[in-house]
């Protein structure tokens, strides 16, 4: 793929061993969103591809980390440090080079050798020795063997103008041989974007448009703080990661301000100017009036203490900085800020990877650079692949915990990226309130308040005919009703949501307890199980039951194989059933050898085709090897895709052991046996776990429209 050269030979003349899908992303100036893009590019490669590293030819300091690298590292599935994918520095490029060049594809065919494919970064224009900064990423692209992906700036020019850029640049890689293949002109203007693309009709590669999004070159409030070489002086520390959208000077009277102020607004102001100072902090926190991303107290003022007690006993949670520049210093400091996007700035890695989705074309953009197609499932493909099944049919789901951070920032992340329609319960302005101080965006979603829904009257009159055989009154109905997980699960059984997604806050049993009342089991199926899908570094195993049933009966242990041999199925694993135990075959006896040889029977008389064997060791289950010796006229031993666990206890302890000691990512619980999907959440649960099971409960609820 390098133009000119013959196949395993680049420019300089090295021979390539290993030659991975790469791609060299490069521009023609600053500020092009490229880091955007790169970690697009890296996620759509990551979805078909398993092992794909990242490459930086050049970075600017090799005392400072490069910042763009560090966060595509965290989303690359090769494993690659940050020593291994940095080339040369700037410093080496002045100081000779072609000597650099040499370095960088020495370098680059080191990691090359340990990956599939290579998402390549170009140069951030920090003075290159070189008349064009663009040639000299072209030579190094055709020395790696890489096609190039041109990422141009629309900001500020017009679709003309856009056009004769993309045909200079292209004209420049040409003269060094490279291979243009795609090109993306991001930071359009959003109402030219279809005019952009109108002009670069007929470029002869694929070209796609992106739109300037505010949010992306914003900086936090963190950021600033650094920048006016602040201090926070009260508020909640975790919200200096909020993005600053606009600035303002408070230099007005308090109606003027109260009459300018916009969502992620940050408010400049002397720490003397009492009055505004309150304004701001109670407008942020009254319903109705945007909500700020902070204020920053100028002048090195304080306000005067019996206005300090005052905002103190407002608990404010807003950030409030504080620094000793001028009002003109501080707010040129502010406005020279630039926002990076980098591993801490979720919010900022969420906008990006949901505009690539929704604006490039990942299949063209992969067939130009000539992904082969992967025989393995890594944890990244795996949850792309569940990601986008639940993208395909969209499914409302309630999250009954509208008042945990994790979850509304799931949520934005669930809404952002179009997985699922969300239905949060809670006090709406309380929701939507700490949703905006955190910078995420849940307008999409309904928010309900189970203490005033009038859904609350219907829910306990329904629960009341459910539960009458329990001696259930409308009276206590209505009171259990204002338990977020009993009105969530009723949201579920009546069919205003398809499915529901709990547990942040809540025990297990407090989540699963409503279902077993209301939604209760499928036909033929008396026990409610629970699978974890153990994502390997090659495959994907389902485990169960390791979150519900403490020592299960045969019967039961067999509705557990029958429902997890049925979940592995709809999420894309060939069902082959392994039923645990400590002996494998006809080697042992003894009351839990038995129990599990009686539920296997149970098992294929339930369904002949179903591939299971049992009892068996985990070790004879999975590999072959040791299968060849005990087993070895089984078509499950060796092959096992699905574990079934003689007990709670062996089935938590060996998901935990395998997750930390493998690597593996542990998705789930998994609840299954269920009429409607209801899902359970760990209590550590981060904020992609929630996202992966919001994910799964929507691909379960679209199974239960078949």
């Amino acid at each position: 793929m390098g133009g000119l050269y013959p196949a395993g030979l680049t420019k300089l003349g090295f021979m390539v061993e290993h030659a991975p899908s790469s791609v060299y992303i490069a521009s023609p100036e600053g500020d092009t969103g490229k880091s955007t893009v790169a970690l697009g590019v890296l996620q759509m490669l990551c979805a078909t591809t398993a092992r794909v590293g990242v490459f930086r030819p050049i970075t600017r300091s090799a005392d400072k980390p490069d910042y763009i690298l560090e966060l595509l590292l965290e989303h690359s599935t090769a494993d690659i440090s940050y020593e291994q994918a940095v080339g040369v520095t700037y410093e080496d490029v002045h100081r000779d080079p072609d000597a650099a060049i040499s370095d960088i594809v020495m370098r680059y065919h080191e990691v090359a050798k340990v990956c599939d494919a290579v998402v390549i970064v170009g140069t951030d224009y920090t003075d290159v020795a070189s008349p064009s900064e663009l040639r000299f990423n072209a030579r190094i692209a055709v020395n790696l063997g890489a096609p190039v992906l041109l990422v141009v700036r629309g900001a500020g020019r017009t679709p003309d103008e856009v056009r004769q850029l993309v045909e200079l640049c292209s004209t420049e890689l040409g003269v060094e041989h490279a291979q243009l293949v795609a090109v993306i002109a991001n930071r359009c203007a959003p109402d030219e974007l279809v005019a952009v693309d109108h002009a670069l009709v007929g470029f002869g590669v694929p070209t796609w448009t992106l739109p300037e999004i505010p949010l992306l070159m914003a900086p936090t409030m963190g950021e600033l703080c650094e920048a006016i070489d602040g201090e926070i002086y009260s508020g909640d520390p975790e919200l200096l990661q909020r993005e600053a959208l606009r600035t303002m000077v408070g230099a007005m009277t308090a109606e003027h301000i109260l009459e300018r102020l916009s969502d992620g607004a940050v408010i400049i102001v002397p720490g003397d100017r009492s009055d505004v100072l309150l304004t701001a902090v109670n407008a942020h926190e009254a319903a109705g009036f945007p909500s700020l991303a902070g204020i920053i107290m100028n002048g090195g003022l304080l306000p005067h203490p019996a206005i300090a007690r005052l905002m103190e006993g407002l608990h404010p949670k807003l950030p409030i900085l504080a620094t000793k520049l001028g009002t003109y210093d501080a707010a040129s400091a502010v406005h020279g800020a630039r926002g990076r996007m980098w591993a801490g700035s979720p919010l900022k890695v969420d906008t990006a990877l949901a505009l690539m989705e929704e604006r490039v074309d990942a299949p063209e953009l992969l067939r130009g650079i000539q992904v082969p197609l992967s025989n393995v499932v890594t944890p990244q493909m795996f949850e792309y692949q569940l990601i986008e099944r639940a993208r395909s049919d969209r499914k409302r789901i309630v999250l009954p915990e509208g008042n945990d951070d994790r979850v509304l920032r799931a949520a934005g992340r669930v809404l952002q990226r179009k997985i699922a329609d969300l239905i949060i319960l809670g006090d709406e302005s309380a929701v939507r309130g700490r949703a905006a101080e955190l910078g995420v965006d849940i307008a999409a979603a309904r928010v309900i308040n189970p203490a005033t829904s009038p859904y609350r009257e219907e829910f306990a009159a329904t629960y009341t005919e459910l539960r009458a055989h329990k001696g259930m009154t409308l009276e206590r109905a209505r009171e259990t009703m204002l338990d977020v997980s009993y009105f969530g699960t009723m949201m579920v059984y009546i069919g205003i949501a398809d499915g529901m997604v709990s547990g942040a806050a809540h025990t297990t049993a407090h989540t699963i307890r409503p279902s077993f009342e209301i939604i209760k089991t499928v036909p033929g199926v008396s026990t409610v199980s629970s699978v974890f899908l153990m994502c390997l570094a090659d495959r994907v195993l389902a485990y169960g039951d390791c979150a519900v049933v403490p020592d299960p009966t045969a019967q039961q242990l067999s509705d557990i194989a029958v429902s997890s041999a049925q979940t592995a199925e709809r999420f894309g694993i060939d069902p082959r059933v392994a039923m645990l135990s400590y002996s494998t075959g006809a080697s042992g006896s003894g009351a839990d050898v038995d129990k599990v040889r009686e539920a296997t029977e149970l098992v294929r008389e339930r369904d002949p085709k179903l591939p299971v064997e049992g009892p068996i060791q985990y070790d004879a289950a999975i590999e072959p090897a040791v299968a060849s010796t005990k087993l070895p006229d089984s078509e499950v031993a060796g092959r096992a895709t699905v574990f079934v666990f003689p007990d709670l206890n062996t089935g938590n302890n060996t998901y935990k052991a395998v997750q930390r000691s493998a690597g593996a990512v542990a998705i789930g619980p998994v609840l299954q046996g269920l009429r409607k999907p209801v899902n359970d959440l760990s209590r550590g649960a981060l904020v992609a776990d929630i996202v992966n099971t919001v994910a799964i409960t929507a691909i379960q609820a679209q199974g239960d429209d078949k």
